[in-house]
């Protein structure tokens, strides 16, 4: 998974290198979770519900990107 995450995310940045340099402050596309599901058993709807929840993570990063990380 994380080739596939690697490759997508480079090819995305060669093609449009203005967002990266906008949107994507730490040059990250993909969290470092991954979902994987046959798709025999993924509907449309659950793989929605996924995207939303990474969009949800990003967001809670941004908002708390000031705050010291102690970790």
């Amino acid at each position: 998974m994380q080739i596939v995450k690697s490759i997508t995310a480079r090819e995305f940045f060669r093609i449009y290198p203005e967002i990266k340099k906008k949107y994507f402050w730490g040059g990250k596309l993909w969290t470092q979770s991954y979902f994987v599901e046959t798709i025999g058993n993924a509907n449309e709807e659950t793989i929605r519900k996924y995207v939303q929840n990474q969009l949800t993570e990003l967001d809670q990063k941004e908002i708390h990107s000031d705050q010291l990380d102690l970790f």
